[in-house]
């Protein structure tokens, strides 16, 4: 155990658990990890060393003194910028809310702590979680973009600066920065996590998500976070739903995935199409090649009218009163989000229902959809990039899963998996089997 920062979330609280590691020794490596190198990557905006080794000087206490532990005991987890948080500003990288410091946790940060997580810091996110960039650096290419709206949460799991993250995705911005810096990603299915104490975009789109170095290590953190919350309407009264055990299971049949393009594969670079053709004949009879109906090409014009009308409804006023405290591209978003008619709002909404009902239909034959998680590998530069392979899934609610499995470049290449709503433990599951299935390619480590 040189090298801590390369424990996985499951073996460290394990390690800590047994006693061989205490908290604050796990915590004190993350610390000088962060310390050394988020100077070039900054994927953290609030950061406060004394107050992690305190959290974690409580939890050794607490471990000595032969009380319960939690399933996280010990382990650090980033905290996208959206989320609130009593003991970090919340300032949801937006100019009009610097300084803001909310009084209570949100609701998933509130389930870490009971689990016994420590609360590492917050990470940089876009402007509202939309697509201005943040001042965060892809680890294996500081010349080039980590994604967005999550960017700094996973950036940190990238560089080893924690072993977990929570991030938010209203279009790509879980699975596309997840991608772009070769960690795992879930968006699980709408509903599954509270949104509650979470800045909200759009009720209809916003998700809760999860960034990890393995599809076990996901599916613990999911374990903790998932549940019904009167706080989020949306939540579920479910059982346990027992991510970690199921995903750890062998399939009871080998599983069928469909190979989907969509009707934007063009907009994939031709390494990628190249790269996924390729994966997807060397799995032979597990996949089969299917075309979505015709009517799936109106989603991402749907997405947009959606989302930009919720926007402009929630930030609206706040927007035109920031003044030059918000970007001229947040202006924009809001101005065509009120040009939106009802009829076409209620449109967009209606046609989700049709597309959901259909890929209903599709996840009766197949275990999963396999498909691109971007366009390609990070682009140069700070755009946050195009979310165009995450936008039907995001709006019709399916669980989602981004894979380090492809590169180009020597920079990672993210291969997405989607399943059906609800269903998001055989999905982690299939992701599971297909990561033994498949050898990653060999590519540059991120930063160390």
């Amino acid at each position: 155990m040189t090298d801590l920062s390369g424990l996985s979330a499951r073996e460290a609280v394990g390690e800590i658990a047994r006693g061989k590691l205490s908290a604050l020794e796990y915590a004190t490596a993350l610390l000088k990890r962060t310390q050394e190198i988020d100077g070039e990557i900054k994927a953290f905006i609030h950061f406060d060393p004394e107050h992690v080794l305190m959290q974690a000087e409580r939890l050794d206490e607490q471990r000595l003194s032969g009380r319960p532990l939690g399933p996280l005991h010990g382990v650090p987890v980033a905290i996208k910028d959206i989320f609130d948080t009593a003991d970090y500003p919340t300032e949801n990288g937006w100019g009009a809310h610097a300084g803001r410091r909310p009084r209570r946790d949100a609701e998933a940060v509130r389930r870490l702590r009971e689990a016994g997580a420590i609360i590492f810091g917050k990470t940089v996110t876009t402007e509202v979680a939309y697509f201005n960039p943040g001042a965060t650096r892809n680890p294996h290419d500081l010349s080039r973009t980590p994604g967005g709206s999550s960017s700094g949460s996973a950036a940190a799991v990238a560089a080893g600066m924690v072993p977990l993250a929570l991030g938010s995705q209203t279009n790509g911005s879980v699975i596309r920065p997840a991608s772009f810096c070769g960690v795992v990603g879930v968006k699980p299915s709408h509903g599954t996590i509270s949104r509650a104490g979470v800045l909200l975009l759009s009720k209809k789109l916003d998700h809760v998500g999860v960034f990890a170095r393995g599809v076990d290590d996901a599916a613990m953190l999911l374990d903790v976070l998932a549940g019904h919350d009167p706080e989020d309407s949306d939540t579920r009264i479910h059982a346990a739903r027992g991510f970690a055990a199921t995903a750890a299971g062998e399939p009871p049949l080998p599983p069928k995935l469909a190979f989907v393009r969509t009707q934007r594969w063009d907009r994939a670079d031709p390494s990628t199409q190249k790269a996924f053709e390729e994966l997807a004949t060397s799995l032979g009879d597990h996949v089969e090649e299917v075309e979505l109906p015709d009517y799936f090409a109106t989603a991402w014009d749907d997405h947009r009218a959606i989302m930009a009308p919720d926007m402009a409804h929630r930030f609206g006023a706040a927007v035109d009163a920031s003044g030059e405290a918000s970007s001229k591209q947040l202006h924009e978003l809001i101005a065509q989000g009120r040009g939106y008619s009802a009829e076409r709002y209620l449109g967009a909404l209606g046609n989700v229902q049709r597309m959901r009902a259909s890929l209903a239909g599709l996840f009766e034959r197949y275990y999963a959809v396999l498909t691109p998680a971007t366009t390609g590998p990070a682009p140069k530069g700070m755009p946050t990039g195009d979310p165009v392979f995450n936008s039907i899934w995001t709006m019709t609610g399916q669980p989602c899963v981004t894979l380090p499995l492809l590169s180009h470049d020597d920079m990672p290449v993210g291969v997405q998996l989607v399943g059906a709503f609800g269903d998001d433990a055989r999905l982690l599951r299939t992701a599971n089997w297909l990561t033994q299935h498949v050898a990653p390619k060999k590519r540059k480590k991120a930063r160390r």
